[in-house]
Formats: structure tokens, sequence, C-alpha cells
């Protein structure tokens, strides 16, 4: 794998070799270590170690735009990959807000949270692969632990471009996860826990296998509940995923094209006033933390929604140059691909109901939802989804909820928040960030 001073002389080259060519470009360089277990009936049967490098280049000539990458850093390779992105160019159609603009950008995550020294063992990861599993099965009823490991990556990547930007960034991280097939009377249960860190030593084993064995045993007995409307509160990870499947109504490329429903609702009222999100560039603890984005501008934050009203979408140059608004630093590209956008970390504010207020008669807690992303509309709203969790009443679990059908309109349920709780928590992924909220009313398909 290519150190550093390699990395940087093959982007010296292929900036060369775009100037001769009279075009600009911004090229990305990056590698990446990657090593991975998992466990089988008390024996390991993934170890898996992997390294890689990869260079792309976006190239701008004449206002055409085209992308190219290799896997290899030798010089014939990369001057091929110049040669091949300045051919597909002529054949791309113009754009005249698609440009290289960011200018003598000298930026590094400064942050040593992010790439902490590790002193664990080959062994220690072992340990904890194997622990992952026994830990699940040696409990009442569990029969196997049919999804775990333990994973880590590190990481570099070089962003430079022909207008004298250069810029760096590292990091390492490290997750690892359990699932519970729980069994009893002829009934079966699965869920899982996972927990994830920068160190090896700052995951929770323990959590990961606990709480995926908990929930479990909790769900085994679940059985539909009669259809109707339901006040929902979402477990923060089935939250997430539920934000993350219509993230295209804060996509300013989306907008771009036409097919973002909020596209002409800027400083409109389109949730309701409990709800505050900003797109956060730091946040403790976070996984996005990087000083600048796919094309060398400084990360910042954007508040998306304030108090419901819609107050930006998230930009790049491109989608900022074309509606002529400032650009909010979110743009995203890999070594092989195109530009677009990508969030940093999700923050919606807290707000100032109590648990007994939050939790007050009868409602839903859901934990699991399955097919979300096939079952979401991102343009229409509407969605439903396969779902598990718990009818409550006043803060208790009174049973457990399986086989029903969760079904609403994303951009309406955001209009009909109850109470948004006053502490902030995040998933196990470390980029969602919200207290605990209340929705009103939600169509659940039982019995």
């Amino acid at each position: 794998m290519a150190d550093q001073q390699q990395l940087q002389q093959a982007i010296d080259q292929v900036l060369d070799r775009v100037r001769t060519a009279g075009a600009e470009a911004d090229v990305i360089a990056s590698t990446g270590h990657h090593f991975s277990l998992k466990a089988d009936k008390g024996e390991l049967d993934e170890y898996k170690v992997t390294s890689g490098q990869v260079i792309g280049v976006r190239i701008i000539k004449d206002q055409r735009i085209a992308t190219s990458y290799s896997e290899s850093l030798e010089p014939n390779s990369l001057d091929l990959m110049v040669e091949q992105a300045l051919t597909n160019a002529r054949y791309t159609k113009q754009d005249e807000h698609q440009t290289i603009s960011c200018a003598d950008s000298q930026l590094t995550t400064d942050c040593p949270e992010i790439y902490q020294a590790d002193t664990a063992t080959v062994d220690d990861k072992i340990a904890l692969a194997l622990t992952l599993e026994s830990g699940v099965v040696a409990k009442p009823h569990a029969s196997s632990a049919p999804y775990n490991g333990y994973s880590e990556s590190d990481s570099q990547i070089i962003l430079a471009n022909t207008l004298g930007t250069r810029c760096f960034h590292q990091e390492r991280s490290a997750y690892c996860y359990a699932y519970t097939l729980y069994e009893k009377d002829g009934k079966q249960s699965m869920h899982g826990g996972m927990s994830s860190g920068r160190r090896f030593d700052e995951l929770d084993s323990e959590y990961a296998i606990n709480h995926g064995y908990d929930i479990a045993q909790a769900l085994l007995e679940g059985a539909p509940v009669n259809t109707g409307s339901y006040s929902v509160i979402f477990d923060l990870s089935c939250l997430s995923n539920l934000f993350s499947a219509f993230s295209l109504c804060f996509s300013g490329p989306s907008a771009m094209k036409g097919i973002n429903p909020w596209r002409d609702s800027l400083n409109q009222q389109v949730a309701s006033p409990l709800l505050t999100m900003t797109d956060t560039a730091y946040v403790q603890g976070g996984s996005s933390i990087k000083a600048f984005d796919s094309e060398g501008f400084a990360t910042r934050d954007t508040v998306l929604l304030g108090e419901g009203q819609l107050h930006s979408l998230l930009h790049n140059s491109h989608t900022a140059n074309y509606f002529g608004i400032e650009n909010t630093a979110n743009a995203a590209r890999s070594a092989k691909g195109g530009l677009g956008i990508s969030p940093r970390h999700t923050v919606i504010a807290t707000g100032k109901s109590s648990e007994a207020e939050l939790t007050a008669g009868e409602y839903l807690e859901l934990v699991e939802l399955q097919g979300v992303h096939s079952g979401a509309d991102a343009v229409s709203g509407d969605f439903s989804f396969g779902a598990s969790g718990f009818l409550c009443r006043d803060g208790q679990r009174i049973q457990p909820v399986r086989g029903i059908t969760v079904a609403g309109n994303f951009y309406q349920m955001l209009k009909e928040i109850d109470a948004v709780g006053s502490d902030l928590i995040t998933d196990y992924a470390r980029q969602f960030y919200a207290p605990k909220m209340r929705f009103s009313r939600l169509s659940i398909g039982g019995k």
C-alpha cells in the first residue's frame, strides 16, 4: 500500500498532465486498511485483511465533465487515467455550473480523537470476536449468534486540484456486533446489538451481546395489535433509518433535478415547530468528523430546519452555483465517482417534554423496521414497512408486538410531532443525534 509521499507524487503527476491538456481537475487519492473477524460454533469463521489504494480524477474542460480512476500509481496507469477522462469529457453534455472552484485550500483534519494509537493485539481482537458469539449462546434459549463480528479500518485521503488546493485527512474506527437467535416453545425471534468507537478498548461487547439478547427475548411472544392509528416513538436507529430513506428532501442535487418535494419550500413551514435540525460538522465522538468536503471547502454547520421552517438544503459548489446561493460545503465524491452531496452529523435539537409527558397514555415503541429503503417513496413521502416493537402505556411496555405494518407519509409525519424529549442521544453509528420524539398518528396494519 502506498505511503503519503507516493500518493503526493502521483497527484502531482496527474495535475501536471491535466494542466498540459489545458483542463482543470480535482484529484482524490486514498488508501485504506481493513481487518475483520467473525466466529461460528466457537471458532473463527472469517479472518480477513484487505488493503488498497485508489486515485481518481474529475476533469473539466470546455464546461464538459468526466471522471476516471486507477488502482495503480504507476506513471503509465496515471497517464492512461487522465487520457481516459479527457476522452470521455468530449462526449458529455456541457454544464456551466460545475467548476473547479476551491482555490488554495490547505486543510488538514486536526482532530486527534479520530486517529488514535491502538495498542490492542490481534489476539485481543480474536478473543473479542469469539466472546461475541460465546456470550450470546451461553444465555438461556439463545440457539445461535448467526451474525457477529469485529471490524476495524484505517484510512487516509488526500484531495488536490489545479487551483492550488491540497487537503489531508486520516481516521481510524472499529465496531463490533452480535445478533441473538432466540428460540423457545417452537417460536423464534432475533435482534442485534452493536458498538463502535475510535479504539478497540472503546467497544462495549457486553452491550452488543446483551442488547440483542434482551430485545430478542422480549419480542418472542410478540403478536399483531389491532389495526388502527397509533402514536409512535421510534427507537433511535429506526428513526435514523427513516430520515436516511427520505434524505432526498434535504438534497441540493435532487432539487436541481426537480425531484425534491421541498425544492420550492425554502423559508416555509414544512414540519412541526418542535423540530429543529442541523447538519453539524463536529460532534464530540462523532463518526463523520472531517475538516473539508470533497472539493476542499471547510466543513461547517448548516441549519436545515428551524422550528419547522426549511432554512437550507445541502449543497456542493455545483448546486450552489446552479441556484445562485451559498455553498454549504457538503460535497461528496469518492475517488471512483462523480460529485454529489453528503451530510456530516444530523443533530435534532432537544425539546422541553419530560419523559412522563413523552410516554403518557398509549403508544407504540418501534425497535425494528424491515425493508425501510424498499418501502419508501422519497418523492411522495409515502412509506410502508414491516415493524416490531412494544405496545406501551405510561412508559411501561404492556405487550410485545410483531407482524405489523407501519405506514404513513414522512412529510406529513414531521408535521404531527406530539412531543420532543430533553435528552440528546445517538445510535451506535454516531452520525445521527436526536432526543426521543413522539409522532401523533401513524397507520398500523395488524389483526
